[in-house]
């Protein structure tokens, strides 16, 4: 049993963008997952999916990032526009290996932000791009008056300008775009930032390459180098630092451990990396904190997830995993963090969104399910710009082949309409667990859904069984005398919303 307290106290705004997504050329992602061109036999809306647009529509997806990844620093988006016939081929040296047709560029990724009514996250070329590049793509995007890009953008058929927001100077910079140093990068970032021109009438929200992992040093450099040339102390150079955390667990020659086929051990394994993401907020937190006190600069996870590896007869390269309730609970536990620490985790983006590592669709020919990690997103939605409250659970732990992990993840949110939604999850494999919380302040129950499975532990969502693992309505929710008691099952999530404390007359 766990008991906790649930009061109404504010704790900031979950924003929206925390439930963002990534969607990178690679493996399915893009071509067969999102884009099937508009020849296509499979059912589609001018080129996209119409199964993966119904099931992306349902999430209600806030933000996309695009094009990479590892990707975006080899991407050179003119060869992205222009009739399609005419656009230039190039080779995936990340991912595969493959030969693109540039098919899906500019224009066809800002229609299915349309499409998804999601906000578009551009992430640009510094690892092997120029200044000019970058700056010349922002102009073809946003400027809405007359330039030599602008009137290209109208020759490829968009009159106004496209609406953009969130833009990234590079990825990965200490790796595959680029290997820098965090000095070198710094002083690349200021250069490049100054081109990233506001053209139009919102200024662009312009994201550096973060830290990853422990790099402390990385945030350090760049909190202190890009903010010590602001002295006027507004945020034209930088409103976001990214930051990038896979969960992962390898055997002893390194190989990664399968998606599947695992015993406890592994379960517990995967759930102690991802809790990771704890300490690492919280200190990379801090150091933004010495800078930034008035937490300004944004925190964005803009790539997070499980990585397995891939599924037996697959491209290597394309990252192609299965996905199972140990993942719908890495999947809670992350949000669970975010949200908490929503005064300086601001997005975050899960990889990826079709067909590549912690996907949330996975497609195969005509066919389509939606994983278990799907299911936690339509779950938490709710969460999305709400309010967050105090939720305190009492600090029972797990403790399994020397790790020790809480028993119970949870967050808590006030939607506009005053109801209160509490996500929960359950990391015990075994064995079942009541929260006992003490809300006098909150309603009624309005709703109370989970997601269980009572198969095997590695249990998973298949073409030919796609609903497998899906929400339920939840029983045994009691709400008396002050207190709720929610019985979550061995290895679950549960969301349960509730109404507004009536008001007295």
């Amino acid at each position: 049993m766990v008991d906790g307290i649930l009061t109404p106290v504010s704790g900031g705004t979950i924003s929206r963008h925390i439930y963002g997504h990534f969607s990178e050329h690679l493996g399915r992602c893009i071509y067969e997952g999102i884009w099937v061109g508009e020849d296509a036999s499979i059912p589609h809306v001018e080129g996209y999916r119409t199964d993966v647009l119904d099931a992306l529509r349902n999430l209600k997806i806030p933000v996309l990032r695009w094009p990479g990844g590892c990707f975006a620093d080899e991407y050179h988006w003119m060869d992205g526009i222009g009739p399609r016939e005419s656009r230039p081929t190039m080779i995936n040296t990340h991912w595969g290996g493959v030969t693109e047709n540039n098919h899906f560029g500019t224009h066809e990724f800002f229609r299915l932000c349309e499409l998804i009514d999601a906000e578009p996250y551009i992430c640009g070329n510094l690892g092997s791009g120029t200044v000019r590049e970058m700056s010349e793509w922002i102009e073809y995007m946003t400027f809405p008056g007359k330039s030599p890009m602008a009137d290209l953008r109208r020759k490829n058929g968009r009159e106004e300008p496209f609406r953009l927001k969130y833009f990234g100077v590079g990825n990965e910079s200490w790796g595959c775009g680029g290997s820098m140093t965090v000095e070198h990068y710094a002083d690349e970032y200021k250069r490049y930032q100054v081109y990233c021109r506001n053209f139009g009438p919102e200024p662009l929200f312009k994201i550096a390459c973060g830290s990853h992992d422990t790099n402390w040093h990385w945030t350090e450099v760049m909190m202190r180098e890009v903010m010590k040339i602001n002295p006027y102390g507004d945020l034209r150079r930088m409103q976001g630092l990214s930051f990038h955390y896979y969960t992962v667990i390898r055997h002893p020659d390194l190989r990664m451990k399968a998606a599947t086929g695992f015993g406890p051990e592994e379960y517990y394994a995967i759930l102690a990396e991802t809790l990771k993401m704890e300490e690492y907020l919280r200190i990379h937190g801090a150091i933004m904190d010495k800078y930034d006190p008035d937490r300004r600069v944004a925190l964005v996870v803009d790539e997070w997830g499980t990585w397995y590896a891939v599924e037996p007869g697959t491209n290597p390269g394309f990252l192609y995993q299965q996905n199972t309730m140990r993942d719908a609970l890495v999947a809670a536990i992350n949000l669970n963090l975010f949200n908490r620490n929503c005064h300086r985790v601001r997005m975050a983006n899960i990889a990826q969104l079709v067909n590549v590592l912690q996907a949330v669709v996975l497609t195969e020919g005509d066919r389509i399910l939606m994983t278990p990690t799907y299911h936690v997103f339509e779950m938490y939605k709710g969460h999305q710009d709400a309010e967050l409250v105090d939720l305190k659970l009492a600090d029972r732990r797990l403790e399994v082949d020397g790790k020790v992990l809480p028993a119970v993840s949870g967050s808590a949110s006030r939607a506009a309409d005053g109801s209160i939604l509490v996500t929960l999850a359950n990391l015990s494999h075994d064995t079942g667990e009541t929260v006992h919380l003490y809300a006098p302040e909150c309603g009624d129950v309005l709703e109370a859904r989970e997601l269980y499975s009572a198969g095997a532990m590695d249990a998973c969502n298949t073409f030919d069984n796609p609903g497998e693992i899906a929400p339920t309505p939840m029983a045994g929710v009691l709400r008396e005398d002050g207190w709720l008691s929610i019985p979550l099952r061995p290895m679950s999530v549960a969301a349960v919303r509730l109404a507004p404390f009536p008001t007295r007359a």
